[in-house]
């Protein structure tokens, strides 16, 4: 756990410093760091996407995944949840970003510390070996990108350090358990609907189109549900 707990601490720490760099950035500075991390966003997205050898799986995971998300009301509860998270812990309402809500960095940030094959693979490693370098690498990543996604968003990112702890904490405890089931392909596939979404991200900062993230959330378990079936449905 001490890894995972290192890296919620860095993403306050970048979260910190990405609010001290907004003050002084202006309007125009302000709009150039926000399309810097859409582009950013974007590129670490499809760098993640495009790796997927499985087309089909990866089609319908994202398909339905979203189609449940949206049944479901998932992006809608994920923002509900930040905007309560900010009337509980946030008195001032200055500090969010002007371009977009608490709930949104919170939501953002989150989807992009949590779904990369670099979480998993370094909770298992931490979990089931006591290896920690891995995750202490995506520490170092996950601080830098909070300060430019603060710096745009708000403090909303900084609460994403709670989505981090628990989803690396659970999938660390649980390593020992659940590492036998998991494999190099699945971890790939896992990590290319990840990208999915974090082009998504990407894309919702570069104003290119709206896209409802948080609903495409269910896409990550069905990829995984898929994963196990690619040895004998060789059309996945």
């Amino acid at each position: 756990m001490i890894a995972t707990i290192i890296n919620s601490v860095a993403i306050i720490v970048g979260t910190a410093l990405g609010l001290l760099a907004k003050k002084g950035l202006s309007k125009r500075a302000s709009e150039i760091a926000f399309d810097a991390t859409g582009v950013i966003s974007l590129v670490i997205g499809i760098s993640m996407a495009i790796k997927t050898e499985h087309i089909l799986a990866f089609v319908i995971s994202l398909l339905f995944g979203g189609l449940m998300g949206s049944a479901i009301g998932i992006e809608a509860a994920i923002k509900n949840l930040g905007e309560f998270i900010k009337k509980r812990f946030v008195k001032n309402d200055d500090i969010s970003d002007a371009n977009s809500s608490f709930a949104y960095g919170f939501l953002n940030a989150s989807v992009l510390f949590c779904v990369g094959a670099m979480t998993i693979l370094g909770c298992f490693k931490a979990g089931a070996e006591g290896d920690y370098s891995l995750l202490l690498t995506k520490s170092v990543m996950d601080g830098v990108m909070s300060i430019m996604f603060a710096s745009t968003m708000g403090i909303g990112v900084g609460f994403s350090a709670l989505s981090v702890l628990l989803y690396q904490g659970a999938l660390t405890l649980l390593a020992v358990w659940v590492k036998p089931f998991v494999n190099d392909v699945m971890l790939n596939e896992l990590s290319a609907a990840g990208g999915a979404l974090v082009m998504m991200v990407g894309i919702n900062l570069l104003n290119l189109k709206k896209i409802r993230t948080g609903d495409f959330l269910p896409a990550l378990v069905l990829i995984v549900i898929l994963s196990f079936f690619f040895g004998t449905i060789p059309i996945l």
